[in-house]
């Protein structure tokens, strides 16, 4: 009499082996669509042009969508639209760098050192308290009424924000993992590249994505103070002589590099932080 059993058993701890799908939740959203992030500035487009061609909106004050195309083909023809942009981009990215070098040094040094802290958190907490803006008149008593005052205030949005951010994930840290790191005898150099630097990514990348709006924020300030070009120059220029679609333009190029740039941001974080379970992973 035969049996059947040592057959079926393989069989049932090859199943046992594969790992278990859970199904999602309902409360679960689930991945994100494709260029989602655009339905709703698509929405307010058609909306805008919608009220625009029933003649609900003021052309002198709120002027239709093609208008303000044709406005920023003229610009772009006559050079003055590149030239600006090219000038912003340059203002925004030099004190970007600054800006995020300046967070994360000092994030570093404030996590990592009780000292650093004593000596770092305070003074930061102090200039958040401090409207950044209300440091306009100063820096350029400091620094004049050139470029680098514009930079240093650029720099000064957007190192906080970063800083605040990783010294909260830093500080945030599971103990565990430090006394793991001490039991299993790990250097400085390797603490600080396998779990510090981990542990502080997520809180990295929120306060990346702050300093990347507020860069583009206080540029538009900036360039309306003694600027001879940049998008916040022609939007002055434009309010002087009442041309509302030029300021439009101005808003619609700062609206789209925000918005690409925050949707670089958080590609990035997506790449880097593939090992943490989200609701949207």
């Amino acid at each position: 009499m035969t049996t059947t059993t040592p057959a079926v058993l393989p069989v049932r701890a090859q199943e046992e082996d594969q790992p278990v799908r859970r199904r999602r939740r309902g409360l679960s959203p689930g991945r994100a669509l494709p260029a989602s992030r655009l339905i709703g500035p698509a929405l307010l487009l058609a909306l805008w042009a919608a009220a625009s061609a029933a003649g609900q909106l003021d052309p002198g004050a709120i002027p239709a969508p093609w208008t303000v195309l044709r406005t920023a083909g003229r610009l772009w023809s006559a050079g003055t639209l590149p030239t600006d942009i090219l000038t912003s981009l340059e203002r925004a990215a030099y004190g970007f760098t600054i800006g995020l070098a300046a967070g994360v040094v000092l994030a570093l040094a404030a996590g990592l050192s009780r000292v650093g802290e004593a000596l770092i958190d305070g003074t930061v907490n102090l200039n958040r308290a401090i409207p950044t803006l209300g440091l306009i008149p100063l820096f350029i008593l400091w620094l004049g009424i050139g470029e680098a005052f514009k930079i240093a205030i650029i720099a000064i949005v957007v190192y906080v924000p970063i800083y605040l951010n990783t010294h909260s994930a830093l500080s945030g840290i599971d103990s565990r993992f430090v006394e793991l790191a001490e039991v299993q005898g790990l250097s400085r150099l390797r603490f600080v590249r396998q779990i510090v630097i981990p542990g502080a990514l997520p809180g990295f990348f929120v306060g990346l994505r702050l300093g990347v709006t507020g860069s583009w924020l206080g540029l538009v300030v900036l360039e309306q103070i003694n600027a001879t070009s940049g998008l916040g120059y022609m939007m002055f220029q434009a309010q002087n002589y009442g041309q509302s679609d030029v300021i439009l333009v101005g808003l619609l190029v700062y609206g789209i590099f925000g918005l690409v740039s925050d949707s670089a941001v958080r590609l990035i974080e997506r790449r880097v932080l593939s090992w943490r379970r989200t609701l949207s992973s």
